[in-house]
């Protein structure tokens, strides 16, 4: 099945009330150290033009906006661009918010400097349409940055688990895709040389029970999950993700710390 015979726009609005359900920046601002070591990375220069892309409540947003660039800052769901403003605005640092689709950019062709995205652009339906996006507002040389989550790393699995309970649309490409270097190849081979890495982000919670608490209250994914369950499937999915819990924490005082794989890209545009 190719995207031009499924409902995008339905899975879209689908997508879009998983994300603004709970509340994500809650989440979000826990991953802050991912949009710093990203614009490490990408060896960001204060004279840049960075766009973040899907930047949730900003966490690229303002890792750039520190290293004094020039940054714009887009999401589809509004309450989450307002997140990232007001910890901008707490942080004096200058940044313009503005709702965008990331399928859809509302930018000329070779705008920014750097465009960026941590967890955001990899969960567009239309992977295809997203992808000359990004190269399409990148400048010829310019650089596009993502920390993307892996198919075999903790959230991965974590996807897994919470799709074997409530099944993704048929004929969509799982995003976990967006954490592969053949994947990407793929998607921008051709326009771009890609450099990737494995590397990882520390989940650290109180424990186990306050992981699963957290995120059933604020992970738009994971509550809409739990919420479409009978009570005979959440209890199996809650011991799933327990079982996944403890075969991953690498704590041995009670708490949770969970070393959750990302890919950090680097891709430098050709042409």
């Amino acid at each position: 099945m190719n995207p031009g015979t499924i409902d995008l726009d339905a899975i879209k609005a689908r997508q879009h009330g998983a994300w603004s359900s709970g509340d994500y920046a809650a989440v979000g601002c826990t991953l802050q150290i991912v949009g710093e070591t990203l614009c490490e990375a990408v060896d960001l220069r204060s004279n840049q033009r960075v766009l973040d892309v899907a930047a949730g409540n900003g966490n690229a947003t303002l890792a750039a906006a520190r290293r004094f660039a020039e940054v714009v800052s887009t999401d589809y769901v509004g309450s989450l661009l307002e997140h990232g403003r007001k910890r901008a605005e707490a942080d004096r640092l200058p940044v313009t918010f503005q709702q965008a689709d990331a399928e859809h950019l509302p930018f000329p062709d070779e705008s920014f400097d750097v465009v960026l995205s941590t967890f955001g652009v990899m969960f567009t339906p239309n992977q295809e349409q997203a992808a000359r996006e990004l190269i399409r507002v990148c400048r010829r040389g310019g650089k596009i940055g993502m920390a993307n989550w892996t198919p075999e790393g903790f959230v991965g699995r974590l996807f897994k688990i919470v799709g074997k309970y409530v099944p993704p649309a048929p004929g969509v490409k799982s995003a976990l895709l967006w954490g592969t270097k053949t994947h990407l190849d793929a998607l921008f081979g051709a326009q771009a040389t890609i450099a990737a890495k494995s590397t990882h982000f520390i989940f650290r919670y109180k424990s186990p029970e306050h992981w699963i608490d957290f995120f059933r209250a604020h992970y738009g994914p994971v509550l809409k999950a739990f919420a479409a369950l009978d009570p005979d499937a959440r209890a199996g999915l809650e011991a799933d993700i327990y079982n996944l819990l403890d075969e991953l924490n690498v704590a041995e005082d009670g708490t949770l710390v969970v070393p959750g794989e990302y890919l950090e890209v680097v891709m430098t545009k050709t042409r």
